[in-house]
């Protein structure tokens, strides 16, 4: 089980990054509210990871502390919630905010997340409940020992001419399983030049919650 891993952080493609350990590159999935957690390119991370081994394939799910991944692991545990739902669970929405629309039985909330219809959402509040009662949000560990990163331009993808921020946002979203047709509005609605694709996903996911 790989548990943890700290090196380079190399390429950004949410929801996916490569951070380099000891020479060997790890392609890591992650929930946006981890990727904005992240330093900048070529700087030094470290993530908290969940090995998930398919018939077809291995794949290693990214956090920025202890705390999301504990989350991740309780939402995976819920009937019909598999690792690509409780990432668009996490990328939608904090640790904190998911724990209190269940707390507070919201269901109008929950089916705002892609992926989540009403019976979803109150499948996921009623096992929810249970598992979450005694939750307790314990200090974060960041991604970095660093003062945490402001979202600005610099703070971007891969230098690739043939790139461009809105694109990346675009493909990111429909990748944590928006409609190509909302990603497109969403993007376009908060959309200024100038902006990191990081800045364009998070406004566009605010949006539509």
């Amino acid at each position: 089980m790989i548990g943890r891993l700290s090196g380079t952080l190399v390429e950004k493609f949410p929801p996916e990054i490569l951070i380099e350990c000891a020479g060997v590159g790890y392609e890591v999935t992650m929930p946006m509210t981890s990727i904005y957690a992240l330093p900048e390119l070529h700087e030094q991370v470290i993530i908290y990871t969940h090995f998930v081994v398919r018939e077809d394939a291995q794949l290693l799910y990214g956090f920025a502390n202890t705390t999301e991944r504990k989350l991740f692991r309780l939402l995976i545990k819920v009937n019909g919630v598999g690792p690509k739902l409780a990432l668009a669970v996490l990328s939608a929405m904090s640790a904190d905010q998911f724990v209190s629309y269940v707390a507070h039985d919201d269901v109008s909330g929950i089916v705002k997340i892609p992926g989540v219809g009403k019976k979803t959402a109150e499948r996921l509040l009623i096992e929810m409940r249970d598992r979450l009662k005694d939750w307790q949000v314990t200090s974060l560990t960041p991604a970095t020992d660093a003062m945490p990163v402001q979202l600005t331009t610099e703070n971007t993808f891969v230098n690739d001419p043939f790139r461009n921020n809105k694109g990346d946002a675009i493909n990111a979203l429909i990748s944590l399983g928006y409609k190509q047709v909302q990603a497109d509005k969403a993007v376009k609605a908060v959309y200024n030049e100038g902006m990191s694709s990081e800045d364009i996903i998070r406004l566009s996911l605010k949006s539509m919650l």
